[in-house]
């Protein structure tokens, strides 16, 4: 049981700490803080319609992007 606390009491630290370093401000490159750039958002992927007007795998024949 104490064995079980300790390792989830560990586990806890270990999560804790890796939140912080996430969280850590952008510096330019004389050491000043800055606002941290937005990040990019992900590519929407490409959906593909073949002739008959049914979802298919876009690079079959006749498959032409939505």
């Amino acid at each position: 049981m104490l064995k079980s606390l300790s390792i989830a009491a560990a586990f806890a630290v270990a999560l804790s700490g890796a939140s912080v370093a996430s969280a850590a401000p952008c510096k330019d490159a004389k050491g000043k803080f800055i606002k941290c750039p937005a990040a990019a958002a992900p590519a929407k992927p490409t959906k593909c319609k073949d002739a008959k007007g049914k979802f298919a795998k876009c690079g079959t024949p006749g498959a032409k992007p939505v």
